[in-house]
């Protein structure tokens, strides 16, 4: 099993991540569209489920199967720290813009925004 997971950790981490933003989108929406706490909440698990513990795994897992520190897991350590980190005031800048504080405006070829 962990010979496929290994064979495929590239694939894996892209689905894995596609499924990660996709549900990031869904906490968004049901936080700042919808108003709704219970969905917001489903949503953070989402989250968590489909990015922080499958990638933490697929690191794990490629770090026990191949007994060294290559590409892939300092990928995996990189999107941790940015998730972490730089991730955590995207999404205040993201949370922001729902709540109106920031509003965007469209001059001829660029999209700015301009606080409330």
């Amino acid at each position: 099993m962990a010979s496929i997971i290994v064979e495929n950790k590239w694939l894996i981490l892209a689905g894995l991540e596609g499924l990660a933003w996709a549900s990031t989108f869904f906490m968004l929406y049901a936080r700042y569209r919808l108003n709704s706490t219970f969905w917001f909440k489903i949503g953070v698990i989402l989250t968590v489920v489909t990015g922080v513990i499958p990638q933490v795994t697929l690191g794990v897992i490629n770090f026990l199967a191949t007994r060294r520190v290559d590409v892939f897991t300092v990928i995996i350590l990189l999107l941790i720290i940015y998730g972490a980190t730089v991730g955590k005031k995207g999404c205040q800048a993201v949370g922001s813009l729902g709540q109106g504080k920031i509003q965007p405006f469209i001059s001829s070829q660029w999209v700015f925004y301009k606080v409330v």
